[in-house]
C-alpha cells in the first residue's frame, strides 16, 4: 500500500503546478473521459488534476489493495468488522429480490423481508388512521434517537419533503432539554406517536429524552406506552418499558447505526412518505449496490469517488473536504456524511493493530448552496488552504412554478466549480481596476485583492431530480465510497471505539456534577469547571 501511495505522491509532485484548466484545453473530451454514469446520475471529476496516468495508478492502488475481494466478502456476509466479529450487511436491507444472504450459515433475508412487511403494515395503519392515539388519528410523530438513529432519518425525511403525505415528523436527538422542549411545544400529546430508536434501549441521551416524552404524554394520555414504538433489538427492555411487541422493530448487529436508515431506523421516513416510496428509496440503494458490484473499477462511481477522495487527502495532503449540495432539502446531508465518513474512517491503526503510516479520513463539512457562497466560500476561493469541493445538484427542481429560481441555483452551482478551477490572474484583475479608472500604486493594490488563485479541485454529482430512488442512490454511493477508502487504507470502517471513552467518563461525571460525589480525583480543569457549575447552576 505505502509503495503505491509513494508512486502517487511522486506523480502529484510532478504535476501539482499544472493548471486544471489546461487539461480541458488539451483534451476537448476531458469531461466525458473523466466522468462516470450510473443510471441517469452523472459524477464529473474532470475539474481535478487527475490525468490518465494518475487514474491508472489510483486504480492499480485499489486493485492491489484487494478492493474487489473485500467487496465480495462484504456482500457475502463475511465478518469484515473484525474487531467486533460482525458481518456488515446493511446492503441486505435493500436486497428487494431477496437472494439468499448467509451469516453463520443462516439466510437472513426471510427476517429482513418480514421486518419490512411489519414496518409497512404499521406505517399504513398510522397513515390511514387505523392506529389511533387517545385523541384520535395520529397527527405528529416524534423520532427520538441520536447519531445514526437520528441523522439518517432526519436527513432523508427533509430531503423527500415533496413526497410527504403522512403525519408531520419531528426529530429529537440532543440530551440538552431545550431540544425536546422546543419540539414538543405546540404538539398534541393525545395524537402523537413517539418512536424511540436505540438498538440496545440503553443509549443514555435517547432514553433520557424518551422518559421526558413519556412524562409529557402522561399528563394527557392514560397509558403513554400505547403511543410509543421502539426500534430496538432488546425485547426485554422494550417490554419492561410497556411498549407492545407489535410496535417493536428490531435489527441485527450486522447493521451499524450510521448504515441503518434502510431498515427499522427508517420507520419515521416510511410514515412520512409511505411504504411505496420507501421501497423506491430502497430500490435506489439496491441499484447502486448492483452498479458497485459489476462496473469495472474505472467506470465504477463509488470507486472513482473514493479514489478522488484519496488523491486529494492522502496524496495531495488536503485535510478537509467540503460537501456542497445545491438543494435546500439536502441541508442535512453534509452532517450525515460527516458522521458516515469521520466515524467510519477516523482511525489511527490498521486492521492488524499497527499504526497507520498515512492519514486516514479527511475532515468533512459543508452547507447547502447558495447560502455557503455568502459565508465560507471566501476562504475556499482566496484562502491559503486548498479545500476540495463536492457539489451536488438536481437538473430539475420540484417547484415547477419556480423554474427561474432553479435556473439561478444551477447557474450558481456551475459558476462556483468553474471559478474554483479558472480563478482570476493578476493581469485580469489589473484590467478590471483600470476599467474602474484606477492607476498606479492604487490600481496595483486593489488588483491584488481581486486575484483568485484558481486551480482548486472540485467534483459535481448531478441527477435528474431528487426522488426517493435518487436519494437511495446517493446514500448508497457514499456508503460504498467509505468502504473503498477503508479497504485501501487497510482499516476497519465499521467499528467506532473512539466514541466510547467520552461516554464512560460522562457516566462517571454525572454524580460529580450533581454534587453526590467529590471531584477530588479529577484533573484541575475539571475540578474548576465543576465548582463553577455548582456555584452557578
Amino acid at each position: 500500500m505505502i509503495m503505491s501511495f509513494e508512486d502517487l505522491v511522486e506523480k502529484h509532485s510532478a504535476i501539482k503546478a499544472r493548471s486544471i484548466l489546461s487539461l480541458h484545453d488539451d483534451n476537448p473530451r476531458r469531461a466525458q473521459d473523466f466522468s462516470v454514469s450510473c443510471d441517469e446520475m452523472l459524477f464529473d471529476y474532470s475539474k481535478t488534476n487527475i490525468d490518465a496516468d494518475a487514474r491508472t495508478l489510483l486504480i492499480e492502488l485499489a486493485s492491489s489493495s484487494g478492493v474487489e475481494t473485500k467487496r465480495s466478502a462484504m456482500f457475502s456476509g463475511a465478518k469484515i468488522n473484525e474487531t467486533e466479529g460482525r458481518a456488515v450487511l446493511h446492503t441486505a436491507l435493500r436486497n428487494l429480490e431477496g437472494a439468499p444472504v448467509l451469516v453463520d450459515g443462516q439466510d437472513v433475508m426471510p427476517e429482513v423481508r418480514g421486518t419490512l412487511e411489519r414496518m409497512s403494515d404499521f406505517a399504513n395503519a398510522i397513515r390511514s388512521g387505523k392506529f389511533k392515539g387517545q385523541g384520535g388519528r395520529i397527527t405528529d410523530v416524534v423520532n427520538i434517537g441520536i447519531g445514526g438513529s437520528d441523522l439518517g432519518p432526519a436527513m432523508a425525511t427533509l430531503a423527500l419533503a415533496p413526497f410527504h403525505d403522512g403525519p408531520k415528523v419531528h426529530f429529537v436527538s440532543n440530551v440538552d432539554g431545550a431540544h425536546i422542549a422546543d419540539t414538543l411545544k405546540g404538539i398534541d400529546p393525545t395524537t402523537t406517536l413517539v418512536i424511540v430508536a436505540s438498538k440496545t434501549f440503553t443509549t443514555i441521551e435517547t432514553m433520557t429524552n424518551a422518559n421526558t416524552a413519556r412524562d409529557w404524554m402522561a399528563n394527557k394520555v392514560a397509558n403513554p406506552a400505547d403511543q410509543f414504538a421502539a426500534l430496538s433489538s432488546s425485547e426485554e427492555r422494550t417490554t419492561a418499558y410497556g411498549i407492545s411487541p407489535e410496535n417493536v422493530f428490531g435489527f441485527e448487529d450486522w447493521v451499524g447505526g450510521r448504515y441503518s436508515l434502510w431498515g427499522p431506523i427508517g420507520l419515521s421516513l416510511m410514515i412520512a412518505i409511505g411504504p411505496e416510496d420507501f421501497v423506491d428509496f430502497l430500490r435506489g440503494g439496491q441499484a447502486m449496490d448492483q452498479h458497485f458490484q459489476t462496473a469495472p473499477l474505472s467506470e465504477n462511481m463509488p470507486v472513482m469517488l473514493a479514489l478522488v477522495g484519496l488523491w486529494h487527502n492522502q496524496v495531495c495532503g488536503y485535510a478537509t473536504r467540503a460537501v456542497l449540495p445545491y438543494d435546500q432539502r439536502l441541508s442535512r446531508l453534509p452532517a450525515y456524511l460527516q458522521q458516515l465518513e469521520m466515524e467510519s474512517n477516523g482511525k489511527r491503526v490498521a486492521m492488524d493493530g499497527s499504526a497507520l503510516e498515512c492519514h486516514s479520513g479527511p475532515i468533512v463539512w459543508g452547507e447547502p448552496g447558495t447560502n455557503g457562497q455568502h459565508a465560507f466560500y471566501q476562504l475556499i476561493h482566496q484562502g491559503t488552504r486548498v479545500v476540495p469541493c463536492e457539489f451536488l445538484v438536481a437538473a430539475k427542481g420540484h417547484e415547477e412554478h419556480l423554474e427561474h429560481q432553479h435556473r439561478l441555483l444551477l447557474s450558481n452551482c456551475l459558476a462556483q466549480s468553474e471559478a474554483l478551477m479558472r480563478g482570476r490572474s493578476i493581469e485580469e484583475a489589473r484590467v478590471l481596476m483600470a476599467e474602474k479608472g484606477l492607476s498606479g500604486a492604487e490600481l496595483e493594490r486593489q488588483a491584488r485583492h481581486r486575484v483568485f488563485p484558481g486551480n482548486r479541485p472540485s467534483t459535481t454529482l448531478i441527477y435528474p431530480s431528487l426522488t426517493p430512488f435518487v436519494l437511495g442512490q446517493i446514500i448508497a454511493l457514499y456508503e460504498h465510497r467509505v468502504f473503498v477508502e477503508g479497504a485501501i487504507l487497510g482499516i476497519n470502517s465499521y467499528d467506532q471505539w473512539g466514541v466510547e471513552l467520552g461516554k464512560e467518563l460522562a457516566v462517571a461525571l454525572e454524580p460529580i456534577v450533581s454534587g453526590a460525589e467529590s471531584a477530588d480525583k479529577k484533573d484541575g480543569s475539571t475540578q474548576m469547571l465543576v465548582s463553577y457549575i455548582r456555584a452557578n447552576g
